[in-house]
């Protein structure tokens, strides 16, 4: 196993002073707050039937994305990613500022681009007709494919999208790997930061769930839920997760470079661990977990976990039998509310931690199980935790400011 971690005792404090969100729950802050609180869902069982999908909400994009061109060269995911990223920008109070876009770093946790799916079903049937002379396939994808599709199918375009739409033209990294690419995006600035490497970056990632290519890509590997929506630790004999479409973004800083612009913090990312368990023997995550539990620093307070757990066995239940060791710190997972939104997943726990914190509740259960329960403290500590549904481990520690 390979264990990496960005706490360093004694270096940069570092400051979450802005979020973006645009889900299946709403754009913005409030709107997803009033939503988690109504125990409101979004789900779509029909459009995509077996498969449950929580699809994204509406927004004028042009709000965040002013010229129609821009729009129409990217695909969903790009738009609903530079949507969130305008977002958090507008949220840190840095959207238009050239000269601290001009410096800040962006890491984007992104996937794969999507399919033709007319130019796929076209090819497929006339090769089942038999209409396939030598040559056949180069042809059609020659002449048939627009050729912006392969521009928009590259990964590090929706940072580029982020740098053309909104300015931000410091350093850029974008990192593959689902789940575990966010947490690499985050852990890689915190330690920049930390370290006096960089003064503030911006990192998130954003995940279409609408695609029948994704959802028949998934179901080989078996894991869509599938014909009834249940929330995530209802699945045990049920297992799967349903996708999400979700943006994430947030702005991260040093303290100093904040409070020298008079920006008010959300919250304090203190530390970002992640590991990678072989998964070859039951346990193996349920143990990755704790040691990455020993490595986040001092717990104490009132504390809360925010789990990004996918409903997908045998990953869920070695995960819940973790959590079942600190029933001292209450449960959320984001995957019931939201979907699992893939490399945005990670993101979305640390964007809802520091949302929580900064207004000084964790939103209420929406777990008919009982395995979630009511918090009535303030909680001043919430731990964000990434276990993918594949590969890749990690955890995060946020903590309110005072």
């Amino acid at each position: 196993m390979t264990e990496t971690t960005s706490s360093h005792p004694g270096l940069t404090e570092v400051w979450i002073t802005g979020i973006g969100m645009a889900t299946s729950l709403g754009e913005g802050l409030d709107a997803n707050w009033d939503a988690l609180n109504a125990r409101r869902l979004n789900v779509d069982e029909k459009g995509f039937a077996p498969y449950i999908v929580h699809p994204w909400a509406g927004v004028n994009l042009d709000s965040q994305i002013p010229k129609k061109g821009d729009q129409r060269q990217m695909e969903a995911w790009q738009r609903i990613g530079t949507y969130a990223a305008g977002l958090a920008l507008d949220s840190a109070g840095v959207k238009g500022n050239k000269e601290i876009l001009g410096r800040m770093d962006m890491i984007v946790a992104a996937g794969g681009g999507e399919r033709d799916l007319a130019v796929d079903c076209n090819i497929l049937n006339l090769e089942a007709k038999g209409n396939s002379a030598p040559g056949f396939l180069n042809e059609r994808l020659m002449n048939d494919l627009r050729p912006t599709l392969f521009l928009a199918q590259l990964s590090n375009l929706l940072a580029g999208n982020i740098a053309i739409v909104h300015g931000v033209s410091g350093t850029s990294r974008t990192f593959m790997g689902e789940e575990a690419a966010s947490i690499d995006a985050a852990r890689i600035a915190l330690a920049r930061i930390a370290g006096g490497q960089s003064d503030i970056a911006l990192i998130g990632g954003s995940q279409n769930g609408e695609r029948k290519d994704l959802l028949v890509l998934y179901e080989f590997g078996g894991f869509n839920l599938r014909d009834r929506f249940e929330p995530v630790w209802a699945r045990s004999q049920h297992s799967g997760f349903a996708l999400g479409s979700a943006g994430v973004f947030l702005v991260v800083e040093s303290r100093a470079h904040a409070e020298a612009r008079g920006a008010k913090p959300y919250a304090r990312l203190t530390n970002v661990v992640g590991d990678l368990a072989r998964r070859k023997r039951p346990g193996e995550v349920t143990a990755t977990l704790e040691g990455l539990w020993s490595k986040l620093g001092k717990l104490e307070g009132h504390g809360a976990i925010i789990t990004g757990a996918t409903g997908v066995e045998p990953v869920t239940s070695e995960e819940r039998a973790f959590l079942g060791k600190h029933r001292d710190f209450p449960v959320r997972a984001t995957g019931t509310m939201f979907g699992h939104t893939m490399e945005t997943q990670f993101p979305l726990g640390l964007a809802l931690a520091a949302l929580s914190l900064s207004r000084g509740a964790l939103f209420p259960p929406n777990d008919p199980s009982g395995f979630e329960v009511e918090m009535s403290q303030t909680p001043t500590q919430i731990v964000v935790i990434g276990a993918g549904h594949w590969r890749g481990e990690g955890m995060a520690l946020v903590e309110a400011i005072k």
